[in-house]
């Protein structure tokens, strides 16, 4: 019979972009999932340029995409060894809308991110997706 903090953590979401700090968050994922027997979703997210030109939108949803799967095939490499089964999924929109939909969709108590390297007058004005996920969702963010 699973414990209730094992209930708790049924499913965790990885959002994940490619960088250092989101390999590490998956890490920490497949961790956690080995011990609470949680089912892991390792989301990303394509981030369109605004304005977007019409004639670069395909260019630029299929490098993307190509650079998201080079990454899972990666992460699923490394979850099969550790004896752990992965969804994987690639959106496109605003990151931190598409996480926290997302994890409001398959109920997932934990969200787990890398924080990127941006200075302060960039989040600033442009504010971090860890911090807008934060607000809406319980998150593990890992450095």
């Amino acid at each position: 019979m699973p414990s209730e903090t094992a209930r708790l953590f049924q499913t965790i979401l990885v959002a994940h972009d490619g960088s250092p700090q989101a390999q590490r968050a998956a890490e920490i994922a497949f961790s956690m999932a080995e011990v609470l027997q949680s089912k892991l979703l390792i989301l990303a997210v394509i981030r369109l340029p605004e304005p977007a030109p019409r004639a670069e939108l395909h260019a630029v949803l299929d490098d993307g995409r190509e650079h998201y799967e080079k990454n899972f095939a990666q992460l699923r490499e490394q979850a099969k060894l550790r004896g752990l089964e992965i969804e994987t999924d690639i959106e496109v929109g605003h990151p931190a809308e598409h996480i926290v939909h997302r994890a409001e969709q398959l109920h997932t108590a934990l969200i787990i991110m890398g924080r990127r390297g941006i200075s302060s007058f960039q989040r600033w004005l442009l504010g971090s997706v860890s911090e807008r996920v934060l607000r809406y969702c319980p998150v593990m963010i890992v450095h």
